[in-house]
């Protein structure tokens, strides 16, 4: 599967790097569409995803007992703090859409911004969006097929339909996406609401014998507490997404800090409290051995309206889905405006002001994720990737203190703790990798450094018969979607 998807994708964006450096910015019109309460709910609505509703069992088996299961959630919230934390001086001191792909440019050079684009947007946000609308097929399928699981076909052709409306969302208007995520933010937190304080009455009721001894079975394996710490760290994912955006802030110097201290305390409050509802009704035994935790606690808890739980599930990941395109829109978009991507790609529609050929382009490799049966293996080996971009995130911070000393932070944290996301990064890249060598973590290696045969010709060299191939293939598209070079800046 890696290989035929290496050889796939070389092929593939082949076509994609044909292009001529250029650098433009985002029409005004566009940087005014998401406010501080839009910028909570994109943090908030994309780290809740179905995760904590569906199985966070896996924290609790690899750190053997509850209680270090509760302070590995906490920990894990902290970290994502830090995290967010590096992002917000980034996100502040460089106030570009794109993610880490600006901060990289800045700190590192062209060719690491670009290895960074060409594994995101090729494989790291397309899968994750697929893997996202897949839960949501499955789910919104479930109760159609009483009694056995949904047929393949049936789910994945949801999870398309799914793609397509939200691609269709984000590609109308800014601001009917942003009150799409504000409405599933709402949902998912009501549905925390009622499983948090159906946990509460519980504990009133004294319903406590699971928290006795709580810290009995505790993994001392240091590969095994690593695991534990991955796997939530996993469902925190998703901290960064508003440096995705930044250009499209109403007040990024406030809001962006803002939305980071509210928005990831507020999930690592939500985690915790909705694991201790879980052990309020479920031993250790009964919740790893839940195919879906939340519906398991829906069925004892809730009955007759247990319903409302697999429900709030659909509404969860669909949030979630929206909040993943609404922000690989703007890597795509970002990457074609500093010619490491096609052209086309930095265009935005002359109407509405969207980044419409990037979000297009982001929901057809998302359909195209859907087609095999092991998009959850394409992405377990891609993940390490993921970590070491957050620990080179971290580790450019720390660069441009020295490097780029002239650059105004209105947002400045002491540097111990990029080194701090630095080491932790270090390890979650390595820990996998030790622990289980596979010959598939090669073949992502090799497909990241595969860029490069792209990047010479193409980037570098900008050879004069590509830019001839994409020049009529180029106007055409652009008559078609209707789009134009964003405005110049400079």
């Amino acid at each position: 599967m890696i290989r035929d998807f290496f050889i796939f994708n070389l092929v593939f964006s082949s076509l994609l790097c044909l292009t001529q450096r250029g650098n433009v910015m985002m029409s005004d019109s566009t940087s005014s569409g998401v406010g501080l309460l839009s910028g909570i709910c994109l943090i908030v609505g994309t780290m809740i995803g179905s995760g904590i509703f569906i199985s966070p069992k896996s924290v609790l088996l690899y750190s053997g007992a509850v209680g270090p299961c509760l302070l590995i959630w906490t920990a894990c919230g902290v970290l994502s703090t830090l995290g967010a934390l590096c992002y917000a001086e980034l996100g502040t001191m460089i106030t570009k859409s794109g993610g880490e792909y600006p901060y990289f440019m800045e700190a590192f050079g062209s060719i690491v911004a670009y290895l960074y684009s060409w594994t995101t947007i090729m494989v790291l946000k397309p899968s994750s969006f697929a893997i996202i609308t897949l839960s949501f097929a499955e789910y919104a399928s479930t109760p159609f097929y009483p009694g056995c699981s949904p047929p393949l076909i049936v789910t994945k052709c949801l999870a398309a339909a799914a793609i397509l409306i939200i691609t269709s969302i984000n590609c109308l208007s800014v601001k009917l996406a942003s009150y799409v995520q504000n409405f599933f933010t709402a949902a998912k937190l009501i549905i925390i609401l009622v499983i948090v304080g159906a946990g509460i009455v519980l504990l009133a009721q004294g319903k406590t014998e699971n928290f006795s001894n709580a810290f009995d079975g505790t993994a001392t394996s240091f590969g095994a507490i690593g695991l534990a710490f991955y796997n939530g760290l996993w469902a925190y994912d998703g901290w960064n997404q508003l440096n995705f955006i930044t250009e499209e802030l109403k007040d990024p110097f406030r809001d962006l800090p803002l939305a980071i201290v509210i928005g990831i305390p507020l999930v690592t409050v939500c985690y915790v409290l909705v694991n201790v509802a879980y052990f309020t009704v479920m031993t250790t035994t009964e919740l790893l051995l839940s195919p879906a935790v939340a519906v398991t606690f829906g069925d004892r808890v809730l009955y007759p309206a247990s319903w409302i739980v697999p429900l709030f599930v659909v509404f969860s990941t669909f949030g979630s889905a929206n909040g993943s395109c609404f922000t690989a829109g703007r890597l795509v978009y970002a990457s074609g405006r500093e010619g490491h991507m096609v052209k086309i790609l930095s265009y935005i529609n002359v109407k509405r002001y969207t980044p419409a050929p990037a979000l297009i382009f982001n929901g057809v490799l998302a359909i195209f994720y859907i087609i095999p049966a092991d998009i959850n293996t394409l992405i377990n080996y891609f993940s390490f990737a993921q970590w070491f971009f957050y620990g080179l995130a971290a580790l450019a911070l720390i660069v441009m203190r020295f490097t780029r000393k002239d650059l105004d932070r209105p947002v400045k944290i002491p540097v111990v703790l990029a080194g701090i996301m630095v080491l932790v990064s270090c390890y979650l890249v390595l820990a996998p990798i030790i622990d289980q060598p596979e010959l598939e973590y090669l073949y992502c290696t090799i497909f990241i450094f595969s860029g490069l045969i792209l990047y010479y010709p193409f980037v570098y060299r900008k050879v004069n018969w590509g830019r001839k191939i994409m020049r009529p293939i180029t106007m055409h598209l652009q008559l078609l979607m209707d789009v134009a070079p964003p405005e110049k800046t400079e």
